[in-house]
């Protein structure tokens, strides 16, 4: 893995944690990518060394983390600030893009993990989570929705995913 990657993977890994979408090993997994591609500072040693059993894993994270990020010049997110929900919401568009989920997964995260009390920016696509649940079980005038109304859904995702990652209005 290329240091590039390495870093744009630990960067990830410390967002989607901090919305409670990734883990702390995922966490770990990243530093220990970071220190195989040659990065190295004291912190994201220890970050790298943190312990995978379950259970004091979060607090070891909570006390290393942002030091470990700013050593790399990566940003550190609380948990749960609007900030990183932002963030953590154009990396799932991202990777809808990059074809490595679907846009039912994307949805179906924004609805779980953001939340219609967390930040605006998913509120569309939280509307889509519902639009793929009234196409799947509800019946329209006593007949099914046409065939094609979930391509349509799926389509509104993707642009909705390519609005949030080019930060296009409208």
């Amino acid at each position: 893995m290329q240091p590039d990657d390495a870093l744009t993977r630990l960067q990830e890994a410390a967002v989607l944690w901090s919305v409670g979408s990734g883990t702390p090993a995922e966490v770990v997994e990243a530093a220990c990518d970071c220190l195989v591609a040659g990065l190295d500072n004291p912190t994201l040693r220890i970050l790298a060394g943190i312990s995978a059993d379950p259970g004091g894993e979060s607090d070891e994270l909570r006390r290393w983390l942002g030091d470990a990020l700013a050593e790399l010049s990566l940003t550190f997110f609380r948990e749960g600030s609007r900030a990183g929900e932002d963030e953590a919401v154009r990396i799932m568009a991202r990777r809808l893009l990059d074809g490595t989920i679907t846009a039912r997964d994307l949805t179906s995260w924004a609805y779980g993990f953001i939340t219609r009390d967390g930040t605006a920016l998913a509120a569309g696509l939280i509307d889509l989570e519902y639009a793929y649940e009234i196409v799947e079980a509800v019946v329209h005038d006593g007949r099914p929705y046409p065939g094609d109304a979930a391509a349509r859904v799926e389509a509104d995702v993707v642009a909705e995913a390519r609005r949030l990652v080019t930060g296009a209005v409208g």
